[in-house]
């Protein structure tokens, strides 16, 4: 039986069980969900290495109760140098997607914890130091922590790759070796700077000393980030996205991100008229949602500043009916696309006062570009590989501009007074994850980590992926799987509890106070919660 947890004073859900605990023990001495995420992410920012980092990317939804929730866009933008005359000149048809020049972009997660910590200011609760915040995470670099099977099993699978890029193997490749499951992993160098952030605050990132030193440490690497980047770069505060649905409005974030996308999906298929969970309907129909959904953001999501169409009128209820209009209920349409692999978390938190956080961190592929800036033993991501060189493309390189984004945290809040934050990592698979988490805990009432447990699928290329097709895991019912391939899917069973299909987790909050929550058995996650 598959049993969500519950409590009623705090939770947080990590993929990594030390994350959450962290984010835990922030709530017990009386911080708030902001202050709990901000621990639980530095946390699994160091044991969670190979699925994110503090040299990556990083997006908040938090929702007070009675007020508009508030997005927080971390996302750092393409250097000044980072032109594409660059990667010309060094013989580059495409931006590389390891080493130095794939580390074109700053990293802006950080950046993302000092604004996150700005919006809760004047909550009521304890107002804990920065310093008790990444007091884990500072332990954990320090003292190390038991190398986990995901982490081991990519090192193996990337070593060839990124072996030889700068500052990879001294960190990642202990006496030159991939750690073996369960050993201890320690990354002195990240606990400095850790301390460093602790001491002088999250401003120390881009315009202090650890700023300097990240840069002096890059340029040697041979990335074109450079001091003045770091010091250009400022979090933003952003209204979310949002959408109705039959019983709750659904929010997300704004471009770069693919936030439209995932309330497309939702959106589409509530106008389907499915009544019933896990047959052919449901997975049709968000499966064609999905291709609905991706026609617009391929289309048009890039850097808000040079979108030519508002993302909101792609919400609206005429703009809706029409796609949806366009699925075929017994037939899937064409699809010959595909997308990057990327590596992420998703955390969640909600605090005894009903403030909840959705939250996302990346470092795009896994162990991003592989550089590691120096000696601060800061991973940097590879974000901005997604770029084009083609200058009519719609995410074309251009220094000053913000990537296209994978990262999307959801939050619902439903009519009958229900919050909902949840995600989940896996590239172009996180709209789908998300997409089947909620329906079939929002739209036909499954129990929360049953809703996440259950089998999953993925159309197109995502995290440890390379094919673009339809992928099932096989626990689905064989008569579900024949009906699709029959409708025109084509569809490939893999195994069950496959990393492919993300490492969801999902919280609700009650309007009596109770809090649930669920982590997924695909992940080394765990909700924490008193």
């Amino acid at each position: 039986m598959l049993n969500t947890a519950s409590a009623r004073r705090g939770m947080v859900v990590a993929p990594h069980h030390l994350a959450a605990q962290a984010g835990l023990s922030v709530l017990r001495d009386g911080g708030t969900a902001v202050e709990a995420m901000v621990a639980a992410a530095a946390a699994v920012a160091v044991v969670y290495p190979h699925m994110n980092g503090i040299g990556g990317d990083g997006f908040w939804l938090i929702a007070e109760p009675g007020k508009p929730p508030v997005g927080i866009d971390a996302c750092g933008a393409a250097a000044a140098a980072a032109a594409p005359d660059l990667y010309r000149g060094h013989g580059h048809a495409a931006i590389p997607t390891r080493g130095p020049l794939a580390a074109n972009t700053v990293a802006g997660t950080v950046s993302g914890w000092g604004a996150a910590l700005a919006a809760g200011r004047d909550w009521s609760g304890t107002r804990l130091p920065l310093s008790r915040l990444l007091e884990d995470a500072v332990h954990y670099a320090r003292d190390g922590v038991p190398a986990t099977g995901g982490q081991v099993r990519l090192t193996a699978g990337k070593r060839t790759e990124l072996e030889e890029v700068p500052g990879f193997a001294p960190v990642f490749l202990p006496g030159g070796s991939v750690p073996a499951p369960g050993a201890r992993f320690r990354q002195p160098d990240l606990a400095a700077s850790l301390e460093r952030i602790a001491a002088a605050g999250v401003e120390d990132f881009y315009r202090g000393d650890l700023a300097r030193a990240i840069a002096a440490g890059l340029e040697r690497a041979g990335s074109p980030v450079a001091l003045a980047d770091l010091e250009a770069h400022r979090a933003r505060t952003v209204r979310p996205l949002g959408v109705r649905l039959r019983n709750a409005t659904l929010y997300n974030m704004t471009p770069p991100t693919q936030g439209l996308a995932s309330l497309m999906i939702l959106a589409l298929f509530d106008r389907l008229g499915v009544t019933e969970a896990e047959g052919f309907d449901h997975v049709h129909g968000l499966v064609e949602a999905t291709k609905q959904a991706f026609l617009v953001r391929d289309r048009h999501v890039t850097d808000p500043a040079r979108m030519t169409a508002d993302p909101a009128d792609f919400l609206a209820d005429a703009a809706l009916a029409d796609r949806a209009g366009r699925i075929d209920p017994a037939r899937a349409m064409p699809w010959p696309r595909s997308g990057p692999p990327a590596d992420t978390i998703w955390m969640g938190a909600i605090d005894g006062a009903g403030r909840a956080v959705s939250f996302i961190q990346s470092t795009y592929w896994e162990f991003g570009s592989g550089v590691v800036a120096g000696d601060t033993g800061i991973l940097w991501q590879n974000r901005g590989s997604s770029f084009s060189l083609d200058p009519n493309a719609v995410n074309a390189l251009v220094p000053g501009m913000r990537p296209f984004h994978t990262l999307n945290p959801a939050l619902a809040r439903f009519d009958d007074g229900r919050v909902m934050p949840y995600g989940t990592m896996g590239g172009e698979g996180q709209p789908q994850t998300q997409a089947a988490v909620f329906s079939r805990y929002g739209l036909f009432g499954q129990e929360l980590q049953r809703a996440v447990t259950a089998p999953r699928w993925l159309l197109g290329r995502t995290w440890g992926a390379d094919s673009t097709n339809l992928k099932l895991e096989s626990r689905f019912d064989p008569e579900v799987v024949e009906a699709l391939r029959a409708a025109g899917h084509d569809v490939e069973v893999v195994e069950p509890f496959s990393d492919m299909m993300g490492h969801a987790g999902a919280l609700v909050l009650h309007p009596d106070g109770t809090i649930e929550g669920a982590s997924d058995c695909r992940s080394d996650g765990a909700v924490a919660a008193f």
